[in-house]
């Protein structure tokens, strides 16, 4: 929590909802990377305690389930694009029109479960 409040309060501009939130997810973003490259167990355990913690700040992400179903006024053009890349594109395009916070790898599995299911 120091390193969040220490992050929000460092330039002193305003702390908006929206900065507040971007840094948090800057944060767990960061000890998801360490997570994955952590060894010690000590290390692990402290890593999800912290992004736990933070998590509970956030909003809830939609699941990918519920993102294949936000998406269906472009699951055409999703399915229409020449490959995933492209196709999740158009989905994260769309998302973001829409001030959805999402993460990526929910996006591709939503985008893979519209293109399936053509």
């Amino acid at each position: 929590m120091r390193t969040a409040i220490g992050e929000v309060t460092r330039t002193g501009d305003v702390a908006s909802d929206e900065r507040v939130l971007t840094i948090l997810r800057k944060l767990v973003k960061a000890n998801q990377e360490t997570l994955r490259a952590a060894t010690d167990p000590a290390q692990k355990s402290v890593l999800e305690q912290e992004i736990g913690v933070l998590e509970g700040f956030l909003p809830r992400a939609p699941t990918a389930a519920e993102l294949a179903e936000m998406l269906g006024p472009v699951a055409t053009e999703i399915r229409a694009a020449a490959g995933l890349g492209p196709a999740q594109g158009i989905a994260m395009k769309f998302l973001k029109s829409n001030g959805t916070s999402v993460d990526g790898a929910d996006v591709r599995e939503a985008v893979t479960r519209l293109r399936d299911n053509a």
